[in-house]
């Protein structure tokens, strides 16, 4: 191969031999690299084709001495929730003709493990974070965010200092309520996440879905049926509140959960108690994720488009970090019902 087409094998490529290569200026290899803003499509494909070619890897040190380290942050509590298996994968799609790469903190549940995850990921020069629904106290993310680009996703929390992508959570919980009490349900628990008041965060989804399934309550005529329970959103979390909800002198008919790795733990719990569902307990979860189509399962769930959350906070934080926008904005997802085999009338109706 002619030297014009082709690094040297011993020597490492550089930007000027992709330019070389793809017939562009250096400058133009730069942009693609960047992901600046005003890039065609054709001349993208024409360098990102040159760069596989000679299997060029830009230094990560030099990019990161340039001011950025093309380096994404996403805070999470919980690997086993698959909610955020969704979320994840739309971000990944998002980034996926990008030169960021995407670096994952499971930081648990506990609030300063999620801080310590939050300022390893800033110290480590990340260009930008995404952080889903954390528990971190709010006045640390903003702090964070003033110095850091970040998109908050769950929380209704608006701010001057970060984007925000949100569910409509309490239109999600009225969906639920209506769609039971239609087929007959009066006494209808809500099993949420716990929150804290110490953290400062005010709209937490918990706190809207929770909002918004008394409301639904009341305006059926049901709110001395209401009770909330709460647990952590995992799959112990929902079956410890299953066994305490069905064992109860008055065990609800049908049980909301406020996401679906809950609702399975409460399946659980009354497979355990020798309770058949949907004939001794209709259940419904929250986030449509892929475990509640399967077959065994067939979860009734909210679906609250958890790709395309993931998608819209990688774009937003791109746009950000790139300096094409410069004010916060907050972005809202309609929920909508997908009904399946674990919901259906009462026993006796």
């Amino acid at each position: 191969m002619d030297g014009a087409d082709a690094a040297k094998p011993n020597k490492r490529v550089t930007i000027t031999d992709v330019a070389r290569h793809a017939g562009v200026s250096t400058a133009a290899v730069s942009k693609v690299l960047r992901s600046a803003y005003g890039v065609s499509p054709a001349m993208r494909d024409k360098v990102q084709a040159a760069i596989a070619e000679l299997g060029y890897r830009p230094h990560a040190a030099a990019r990161g001495m340039r001011g950025r380290t093309y380096t994404i942050g996403v805070l999470l509590d919980n690997v086993r929730n698959a909610f955020f298996a969704d979320i994840l994968d739309g971000i990944r799609d998002e980034l996926r003709q990008t030169e960021y790469t995407v670096l994952i903190g499971a930081a648990g549940f506990d609030p300063e493990d999620q801080a310590r995850t939050i300022r390893s990921m800033v110290d480590r020069q990340m260009d930008g974070l995404i952080l889903i629904a954390p528990g971190t106290p709010r006045a640390e993310v903003l702090a964070t965010a003033a110095a850091t680009p970040s998109v908050v996703i769950g929380h209704h929390d608006a701010a001057d200092s970060y984007d925000s992508v949100v569910d409509a959570d309490d239109l999600g919980a009225g969906l639920v309520v209506d769609h039971l009490v239609a087929l007959g349900h009066r006494d209808i628990a809500l099993v949420s996440a716990p929150g804290t008041k110490a953290n400062q965060w005010k709209r937490t989804p918990e706190a809207v879905l929770t909002d918004g399934y008394l409301a639904a309550m009341e305006r059926h005529g049901l709110a001395e049926h209401a009770r909330v329970h709460h647990t952590a959103y995992s799959d112990d979390g929902g079956f410890k509140a299953g066994m305490t909800l069905l064992t109860a002198d008055r065990p609800p008919t049908a049980v909301m959960t406020g996401a679906d790795v809950a609702a399975l733990g409460i399946y659980r719990a009354a497979h355990e108690l020798g309770l058949r569902i949907p004939d001794d307990l209709s259940l419904a979860g929250y986030n449509n994720t892929a475990l509640a189509a399967l077959a065994p399962v067939q979860l009734t769930s909210v679906d609250q488009a958890g790709h395309t959350m993931g998608s819209a906070a990688a774009r937003m934080l791109v746009e950000r970090v790139e300096g094409r926008r410069d004010r916060a904005m907050q972005t809202t997802m309609t929920p909508r019902l997908v009904v399946r085999g674990t919901t259906a009338a009462p026993r006796g109706r």
